[in-house]
């Protein structure tokens, strides 16, 4: 799930990510921002969840998926779009 927090006076939005994944030990996200390389973990709640918050700028738009468990790459469910990519899948479209 992705929740979207506009402010009127800042040039960012602030995203809140939250996913739910079976028999995930690590989350973490990738590719926002176009980085690929440097990866955003995600904190695991009781609930067996996990969540990450991320300042991003408006008016843009950013391409990314999940990693689980270091092994396993996912898409966001209710991510805005999907983009295709370059291994033969697609990458989750955040768009602010």
């Amino acid at each position: 799930m992705i929740s979207k927090t506009y402010f009127k006076t800042k040039d960012y939005c602030k995203v809140k990510f939250t996913l739910k994944p079976e028999n995930a030990e690590t989350v973490a996200i990738a590719g926002l921002n176009g980085n690929w390389e440097t990866l955003i973990s995600m904190s695991k709640k009781k609930d067996g969840s996990f969540t990450a918050e991320i300042s991003l700028p408006k008016e843009s738009q950013h391409e990314f998926k999940y990693l689980v468990n270091e092994t396993e790459w996912i898409n966001e469910p209710d991510a805005d779009s999907e983009q295709p990519n370059g291994f033969g899948s697609s990458n989750s479209v955040i768009v602010l």
